[in-house]
């Protein structure tokens, strides 16, 4: 399996590249698309998928140049479909860029499961951050978005964020999963859920 972690997006924002058997995916798009390029064929990965952990604009700055190179269809949940026209829904109004992106290629719901390369990737639905946010596992680890930091949680004092459903998405979808399960998030350091149970204030 190939496992890379892209640490310079908007907002210090993580770009993640999954892979396995030559195929692979992107988990969220808010490097630039020559670095994820790079990461991509010095793998040689043929990449499936760009997933979105959620819509806001520090995860999905550069979806639309990295899915012209790439070639991947453009995944999102339902309920965070429209941040990607949607300047307002997607906070770049609120930094002055009014950005919209072209329409995802597939919406996802919870319970999906991607197959690519050998792997099975199931969508967990953690909205709280966003309506739509999700986290993403594939095997022992989980992609967890702006949903769970280490020692922390996402932001819900933006947009449609809510303190009580995010909490509630992460004692009720995350902390129920083995203490072993490695969580890659959104921004900073990695953690497991083991880690986040005895650790993390919010929880």
């Amino acid at each position: 399996m190939v496992l890379k972690c892209l640490p310079t997006g908007v907002f210090e924002s993580n770009c993640y590249i999954l892979g396995n058997n030559g195929g692979g995916v992107v988990i969220d798009a808010g490097v630039s698309p020559e670095e994820v390029d790079g990461a991509v064929s010095e793998e040689g990965l043929k990449i499936k998928y760009i997933i979105l952990t959620h819509g806001h604009i520090d995860h999905i700055a550069y979806v639309d140049e990295i899915r012209d190179r790439l070639k991947a269809k453009v995944l999102i949940h339902r309920e965070d479909a429209e941040a990607l026209t949607d300047p307002r829904q997607n906070l770049s109004s609120l930094m002055g860029s009014s950005s919209s992106f072209r329409e995802a290629d597939g919406l996802l719901k919870d319970g999906d499961v991607l197959e690519v390369g050998g792997m099975e990737l199931e969508i967990i639905h953690t909205p709280g951050h966003t309506p739509g946010g999700i986290c993403i596992k594939a095997d022992k680890l989980i992609f967890s978005g702006d949903t769970l930091f280490k020692d922390s949680i996402g932001r819900t004092d933006l947009g449609n964020g809510n303190f009580e459903v995010l909490v509630h998405s992460i004692k009720s979808r995350l902390m129920v999963l083995d203490d072993t399960v490695a969580v890659y998030p959104g921004h900073g350091d990695f953690s497991t859920i083991g880690h986040e149970k005895r650790n993390n204030p919010f929880i």
